[in-house]
């Protein structure tokens, strides 16, 4: 990428060359180098967002020895903020990294290097920085910084873009208040590349926001809106004449010259301008009530909308910040009655929504209750949570924006990430590969379906008799679909004096000697269940073994299986793994290559919350939409990162 040349600034149209004119003439110290700090740390700024640590080490690193490398990220999504922190062993290393990689090509991206001001004093303080607008648009950071170098050592220099385009202004901060004086003496109103520059001291946001204030309140000009459309400039200079002299009135209009229905009026006192607001403001003229005020710039306009937008949401956040709740899996006869009589008994309800669908008017499922205090609230959801409410167990919680969860589960999503990076990148013999994952049993003939999440497995002993996992036979079942962990670092028993595998014969398996054939066996129960014994299964037994007529015994897909009461019967580190095994080959069905980690993100709901997925298609729907989203975005990042 080819830098852009040293722009040059003309006094009366007059072209000079920086780096050739003598400015010890006019009084100007010329200094290029920057006077080294004791500390040999450098601040590396706009870096682009996929820069890690190591790239950084390879460029410096050529310079000399790099004691320490950061790249600054953010604490809940770990992205970089785009600066980062070389430091050397040596000063003399910083120096040169600063005078041969300022403003190299990094990724697309030009970085600027500094020193470190570890003391922000001297940055808070302004002493030294200067403004520089109105910039030609080919005027980078390092075309800045060469033609404001000669006026004296530069601490940081930076022209401020969007999207890689320049703004039109810069800032230059030198080390002393000297160079900076001379820098506006001699370049203020110059051409720099065809263009007129202002030069100045900077203004901190709070004084410039001290000076608008100010401004507004000795305003001349006005704006006058709802005119008729019969009203023209003249009438309209003969209304607001009366309240002062005017340097100016005018009416907008269209290019076919019809009223726009606003004009301007601008007085040459403010305080005329201000008496014809007072006097005029909601006046009607021709049967129209006006509406006058100061004229502002449109930029103004919006932004003083945004501000009374952000203020009004903030001010409904924080009047229903811990009374408002979210209520769920709702039977779809609930009606907003039956809902605040229900939720009525624990407080003071100011409103009770059902939503429903605008076309059809049926309910969607769920809806809000919102109480005068949060201690109402917080009564409710801890009794009403999980309550059987006409045929189905509701769901209550504190309401949350969407953008409130989507950063749950993105965080979700980085605790998972960061767990799985810390894992050993070898497999374990007898070991899952992941903390708390599932691994789902392969019978003859299905497909793989993944992984998901689940509680912490917890190892169990072997009993005289009891066959692990390793020595059971094709064909045979254990006691239990999950699998029975070693602890990390244990390795088969003896696996070299293991015998060596017998080839498996073509035809059906021979019977032990004395060993009667069984005719006539119960559909239910398959040969290889006679490993057993006598055992017969019961019909809603789990992980017995696959029976003729359907998958997994006959079970319907897509249709649950499971109540709250059923779940409630089955010991509480079963539950959690019974609705996985149920919720996988729905979430498989629309989301085939995430599955196992979509299902482990929906393992973190709440029970009751589950169960409403298995029982609701469409909000299982949106539920896996929304965690493939963020997947999807976690592991984009991951890709740029790498």
């Amino acid at each position: 990428m080819a830098t852009t040349a040293a722009p040059t600034y003309v006094p009366n149209q007059a072209p000079i060359d920086p780096a050739t004119t003598n400015f010890q003439n006019q009084g100007i110290a010329q200094v290029t180098a920057q006077v080294p700090p004791t500390s040999a740390s450098l601040y590396v700024g706009e870096l682009e967002s996929s820069v890690t640590e190591a790239m950084l080490f390879e460029l410096f690193n050529m310079i000399g020895p790099v004691a320490s490398i950061r790249v600054c990220r953010d604490a809940v999504t770990r992205r970089s903020l785009g600066y980062a922190y070389v430091n050397y062993h040596n000063v003399s290393d910083g120096e040169k990294a600063l005078e041969t990689l300022n403003y190299s090509n990094l990724k697309g991206k030009s970085i600027r290097i500094m020193w470190s001001q570890r003391d922000p004093a001297l940055r808070k303080s302004g002493s030294g920085n200067i403004f520089i607008k109105n910039l030609d648009p080919t005027i980078d950071n390092k075309a800045l910084h060469d033609t404001f170098a000669a006026f004296g050592p530069i601490l940081s220099c930076k022209v401020v873009t969007d999207e890689g385009s320049s703004k039109g202004y810069g800032y230059v901060h030198f080390e002393s208040q000297e160079s900076a004086d001379n820098a506006i003496k001699h370049v203020n109103g110059m051409l720099l590349n065809d263009s007129i520059v202002y030069v100045g001291h900077h203004v901190s946001k709070k004084e410039r926001a001290s000076k608008i204030e100010e401004i507004k309140a000795k305003f001349t000009n006005i704006y006058i809106k709802n005119l008729s459309e019969d009203v023209s400039d003249e009438k309209l200079n003969e209304i607001f004449g009366v309240f002062g002299e005017m340097v100016s009135c005018v009416v907008q209009r269209d290019e076919n010259g019809k009223s726009r229905g606003f004009g301007f009026v601008n007085y040459v006192n403010s305080e005329d301008a201000q008496l014809a607001v007072k006097e005029m403001h909601e006046k009607e003229i021709d049967g129209k009530q006006l509406f006058v005020a100061r004229a502002q710039k449109k930029g103004e306009r919006e932004e003083e909308l945004r501000r009374q937008y952000e203020k009004i949401r903030e001010e409904k956040m924080n009047k229903y910040q811990g009374v408002n709740l979210y209520v769920k899996n709702l039977d779809d006869s609930i009606d907003d009655e039956r809902l605040r009589q229900e939720f009525g008994v624990y407080g003071t309800i100011t409103s009770a929504k059902i939503m429903r669908d605008e076309k059809t008017d049926i309910s969607k499922g769920f809806g809000f209750v919102c109480f005068s205090s949060p201690d109402e609230a917080t009564r409710a959801v801890t009794e009403l949570n999980g309550k059987m409410l006409v045929s189905k167990p509701i769901y209550v919680a504190l309401a949350q924006r969407k953008d409130v969860r989507r950063a749950q589960l993105a965080t979700q999503m980085q605790q998972r990430s960061q767990m799985r990076m810390q894992q050993p990148s070898g497999p374990i013999p007898g070991v899952s590969p992941y903390p708390g994952v599932y691994m789902p049993q392969q019978f003859p003939g299905q497909p793989n379906r993944g992984v998901f999440f689940q509680q912490p497995i917890v190892p169990r002993p072997n009993y005289p008799g009891q066959q692990t996992p390793q020595q059971m036979q094709p064909g045979s079942f254990p006691n239990s679909a999950q699998p029975i962990p070693q602890p990390y670092g244990s390795v088969p028993v003896n696996p070299q004096n293991r015998p060596p595998r017998q080839p498996r014969p073509s035809g059906p398996p021979a019977r032990p000697p004395n060993v009667p054939s069984v005719t006539g066996a119960p559909s239910g129960v398959s040969p290889a269940g006679r490993g057993r014994g006598s055992f017969k299964y019961a019909p809603n037994v789990r992980n017995a073994p696959p029976v003729s007529g359907g998958p997994m015994g006959g079970m319907m897909p897509g249709k649950p299986t499971l109540n709250a009461a059923s779940l409630a019967a089955l010991p509480p580190d079963q539950q959690k793994r019974t609705l996985g095994e149920s919720l996988f080959p729905l979430i498989q069905a629309q989301a085939p290559q995430l599955a196992g980690k979509v299902t482990g993100m929906l393992l973190e709901m709440d029970n009751i919350e589950l169960l409403h997925l298995l029982e609701s298609q469409e909000a299982l729907s949106h539920k896996v939409a929304e965690a493939v989203a963020v997947l999807e975005e976690h592991l984009r990042q991951q890709e740029l990162q790498e």
